[in-house]
């Protein structure tokens, strides 16, 4: 092996990356279409592994990188990844959400807005020639009461973006006993149920949170009128979610995650769903790109970059 610790870059990550690693004194070797079985074949030879959501890191991978001390996740989400059995191998897990967070915050509070103001809504009638001003009355975001559901890197930094728009921001997560700041208040469950008017989800995937937001626990959120979902499309149970816009418990929702994002591979139900949703005027949909912005993509490089530094060193 070489003297220089070996970091293989197994996705596409800004190039920035790989001159800081170079002046981190590592070398890199970026492969950015490598799949699977071309990862278990040459893992071996690497210390890093710096992969995004095309790659899971199971048992069998990390076994087969024999000499890793490090796998780095180009962004937030950790759902691909065994921690548990990296921390019981002694290899160090990272990811950035310091990275994307910016683009996700201002991302969620776009599809807000949006929704509110029927924005997207009333856009789509102007492309038909319908000019309809009271049917697009809008609501304003001032005096309402946000819930953030997890207040981790994008429950924050969605938090930050609301200042100074005059709604109350409160937060539940059950791993915080303080948010920094000032500016969101730390509520119990209960509370967070009882009041939030609009809600916002930015929990990660695990197999408690795995389709948590099912229409019973949805019910329980007694004003909720708008959802946005900007975490993974798993924690929320679709159908649960159109009977509450189909009974008009829900004025509206936000979604930037699908709990199926392969559309080329659905079911007839899951086809039968999402248009279903499409149907519904005041309801949002984008391609998971709420943290993928131009700045973001370099962000993440830098910040992994700095990681390895960090922990390699």
């Amino acid at each position: 092996m070489s003297a220089k610790k070996r970091i293989l870059i197994a996705d596409d990550m800004h190039e920035c990356i790989l001159s800081l690693l170079k002046e981190y004194g590592y070398d890199p070797v970026y492969l950015p279409i490598i799949d699977r079985a071309g990862i278990l074949e040459i893992i071996s030879d690497f210390e890093g592994l710096i992969i995004r959501s095309k790659t899971a890191v199971d048992k069998e991978l990390i076994d087969a990188g024999i000499n890793l001390k490090l796998v780095a996740r180009a962004g937030a989400g950790m759902d691909k990844v065994d921690e548990d059995y990296l921390n019981e191998k002694g290899i160090k897990a990272i990811n950035a959400p310091e990275g994307n967070r910016d683009a996700l915050g201002e991302h969620a509070l776009g599809m807000l807005l949006s929704l509110l103001h029927r924005i997207s809504s009333s856009h789509q009638e102007i492309k038909t020639h319908k000019w309809d001003r009271e049917g697009n009355r809008g609501i304003e975001l001032k005096g309402k009461v946000v819930g953030i559901y997890g207040v981790g890197n994008m429950g924050m930094s969605f938090a930050r973006k609301l200042r100074g728009l005059d709604c109350e921001v409160i937060g539940f997560d059950k791993y915080k006993g303080a948010f920094e700041g000032g500016f969101i208040k730390n509520v119990e469950l209960d509370e967070l149920m009882e009041r939030s008017e609009i809600l916002s989800l930015h929990i990660p995937l695990y197999p408690e949170t795995r389709q948590l937001f099912n229409e019973t626990y949805l019910r329980k959120f007694k004003k909720m009128k708008v959802l946005l979902n900007t975490a993974r499309g798993e924690i929320l149970n679709t159908a649960g979610l159109i009977k509450l816009l189909e009974d008009g418990t829900l004025y509206a929702a936000g979604l930037d995650v699908l709990e199926n994002e392969r559309l080329f591979d659905y079911s007839t139900m899951e086809k039968a769903q999402l248009d279903k949703l499409n149907s519904f005027p005041n309801v949002v949909i984008t391609p998971h790109v709420g943290g993928w912005t131009y700045e973001s993509y370099q962000r993440i490089s830098e910040v992994i970059a700095q990681k390895i530094k960090d922990e390699l060193q």
